[in-house]
């Protein structure tokens, strides 16, 4: 079975179940949805455990969650640093708008000029709120890439190839 990671499990919260969570995801509010299922992975372990959101709150950086079930620290305890995964069957394109795509698509793409050369390959997506920052492994360092109309000018998932035009100062 394929997973996809949404949010890591960075600690416990209290003594009530609540759990800490690093959103991995690019749809934080269908996936973070009470009555959503996910699959829980404790740390170093292959097999899941079925979870259902029970309830769903934003502190600081963070995503407090609650599974139905587990209201109580020690059920959830287990689970600490871990990982929190859906399945390909739980990805839906209705989600996604016109030139959107899902980070698992974009992370891995090799990134390419216009005129053909190799800038690096895309290891990570930074959300910034006004648009997505790629992060772009080159051959000698990181390049930081806005996804913005002006600089990316094709995405082919298949072939896992992005064409971007380099402006000034941008690597």
């Amino acid at each position: 079975m394929e997973w996809f990671n949404v949010g890591r499990i960075v600690n416990t919260h209290g003594i009530r179940g609540e759990v800490r969570i690093l959103s991995t995801t690019d749809f934080e509010e269908e996936r973070f949805a009470v009555g959503n299922k996910l699959a829980a992975f404790k740390k170093d372990d292959k097999k899941p455990t079925w979870v259902t959101i029970q309830s769903v709150r934003r502190h600081k950086n963070f995503i407090l969650l609650t599974f139905e079930g587990m209201d109580n620290i020690n059920f959830v305890e287990p689970f600490k640093e871990g990982m929190l995964k859906i399945t390909k069957d739980q990805m839906t394109d209705d989600l996604l708008q016109e030139n959107e795509f899902f980070f698992h698509e974009i992370i891995g793409c090799t990134v390419v000029s216009e005129e053909g050369a190799i800038i690096g390959e895309v290891k990570d997506i930074l959300q910034t709120g006004a648009n997505d920052v790629w992060v772009v492994k080159g051959a000698k360092k990181e390049h930081y890439i806005p996804y913005i109309e002006d600089i990316v000018k094709n995405i082919d998932v298949e072939e896992k190839k992005i064409v971007i035009h380099v402006m000034e100062g941008l690597l």
